[in-house]
């Protein structure tokens, strides 16, 4: 479908072998499609969360060896950077598409949210969908779907997020490439503007 928002070509630059190679076709072929997320819905987000969303479209400067395996675009509500603050991600892996809530593991305070979600597990647990996916670290493509998971389950996940100075949780939707490619640009951003609504609760339960 030619109207698609991602292509095939954009989930083929993470076959491309080297890190320089891989980050040219990245900034020329995928760079441009994060910033115009970021720009689209920043203001969604800021009117749904109530606080002034930044779009942060990665730039994986660090990088002096090993080729980025994922890209995205994040949003926070501070304008210097997303790592430290509960925030939402679009991006993509070669395999999908990724839309998250996410506490990754440089968040400050996070042992405070963690709390805050393991006192509130019952509303959690009901709320979110059963298509929607779990992740416990962000720099894997790896998921587990809403209705594989127990209770129990959600819990050990919130309770690891108190404790373990490492850990991180991420809840959202995941689109496999071929279905992305294959999907309008109006129903991918219908799907992300679903997703991102889905998971404001949790956003505002924490933040």
């Amino acid at each position: 479908m030619t109207n698609s928002f991602f292509t095939e070509n954009d989930f083929n630059v993470f076959q491309i072998d080297g890190l320089e190679a891989r980050m040219e076709a990245l900034k020329t072929t995928i760079r441009p499609k994060l910033e115009e997320l970021g720009r689209h819905f920043s203001p969604s987000l800021s009117s749904l969360t109530g606080n002034e969303m930044y779009a942060h479209v990665a730039r994986h400067a660090r990088r002096t060896i090993n080729p980025p395996k994922d890209t995205w675009v994040s949003f926070a509500s501070n304008p210097r950077g997303y790592k430290m603050l509960p925030h939402f991600q679009i991006g993509l892996w070669g395999s999908h598409v990724f839309i998250w809530f996410a506490i990754i593991y440089e968040v400050t305070n996070k042992s405070d949210y963690g709390k805050k979600l393991h006192s509130n597990l019952n509303r959690v647990y009901k709320q979110i969908p059963n298509e929607f996916d779990w992740s416990i670290d962000h720099m894997k493509p790896d998921a587990v779907k809403h209705d594989k998971l127990s209770k129990n389950d959600l819990s050990s996940m919130f309770l690891r997020l108190q404790d373990v100075k490492k850990a991180e949780i991420l809840c959202g939707y995941q689109i496999p490439r071929e279905e992305a490619i294959n999907m309008s640009k109006q129903d991918f951003y219908e799907k992300i503007d679903y997703v991102f609504k889905t998971l404001i609760p949790l956003y505002k339960l924490v933040y």
